[in-house]
């Protein structure tokens, strides 16, 4: 089963059928005009929006009042990023870490 689409407006999570519609606007929209988020967030009324990942699910994050961040790669969590060492969802790693090895360097081949 794929993962629930979700959609919070200020802290409000909307009901399923209109995040869905939210989120099909939203994959339009991004197709056309790639990385576009404030003209979409101002196409639907909004100051912002913000991909997120929570428990391993897509979110779109809306605000009527919160200002409109840069596009970056969806992250888990609101306070991630690169610069904190926060974990990408994408990279499979800490960013501080060395990636999906976790920093560890690969063990040497015996001659």
């Amino acid at each position: 089963m794929p993962p629930r689409l979700s959609v919070i407006v200020d802290g409000a999570p909307l009901p399923d059928e209109e995040a869905r519609a939210f989120w099909a606007r939203f994959s339009a929209h991004m197709e056309d005009k790639r990385g576009d988020l404030e003209g979409f967030a101002r196409a639907e009324g909004f100051a912002s929006v913000h991909p997120e990942v929570q428990s391993g699910a897509p979110v779109l994050m809306a605000s009527r009042t919160a200002p409109q961040r840069k596009y970056e790669t969806a992250r888990a969590g609101r306070a991630a990023s690169p610069a904190s060492g926060s974990r990408d969802v994408h990279s499979g790693g800490n960013a501080s870490s060395g990636g999906a090895r976790g920093g560890r360097k690969s063990p040497k081949k015996k001659r």
